[in-house]
């Protein structure tokens, strides 16, 4: 969903994009699409946001995570995700703290129960939050045709093609962050 965000952005005028992620493939791609990249991993990383934007912040900040944020670890972090029903929602913390005042906060991620926000700097900086799964519906038809009239590519994206027979093993190579897979294109007939 990120590499499509930035890709979407850029398609849509903005002049800078900066993409936040710990996975390197992902950010080598990313880069690639012409965004400047950040380490989340980076304990500077909310004020290398700022140098970036010039004391500001962005104007607007897409949290593209969903289901898979993380934190820094810790006990904490691993209890909650080991022992409770607890949302995740570290990427969408750092978010609206990243985001310029006035800004927007867009979050087509995945949350299935309730989080906890920093509604204080939130109210603060007087963000708008834009949320909702993808329409596909509404969306599908303009995207086809930007695909057909080659403005947009989206196999940028894929790293593996395989054979049905190959799918478990490619999930697990997915879900593990390895041999560089991003996503991965399924042939039923080998």
């Amino acid at each position: 969903m990120g590499q499509f965000a930035i890709k979407s952005a850029f398609l849509l005028g903005a002049a800078r994009v900066l993409a936040i992620d710990t996975v390197p493939e992902r950010l080598a791609l990313v880069e690639r699409s012409g965004a400047e990249t950040l380490d989340y991993a980076d304990a500077d990383l909310q004020q290398k946001i700022l140098a970036m934007t010039g004391g500001k912040g962005p104007d607007a900040v897409n949290e593209a995570v969903g289901l898979e944020s993380h934190g820094p670890g810790g006990v904490i972090e691993n209890f909650e995700s080991t022992f409770t029903a607890m949302e995740r929602p570290y990427a969408l913390h750092q978010a609206i703290l990243a985001c310029r005042p006035g800004g927007t906060v867009s979050l087509p991620g995945v949350f299935i129960n309730a989080v906890t926000v920093p509604m204080g700097a939130f109210v603060a900086k007087g963000l708008t939050m834009w949320t909702g799964q993808t329409h596909v519906q509404r969306y599908l038809e303009p995207l086809m045709k930007r695909i057909e009239a080659g403005e947009i590519d989206p196999s940028f994206v894929i790293t593996h093609r395989i054979g049905l027979e190959e799918g478990p093993e490619a999930y697990k190579t997915f879900r593990d962050k390895k041999d560089g897979c991003i996503k991965v294109v399924i042939r039923p007939n080998g």
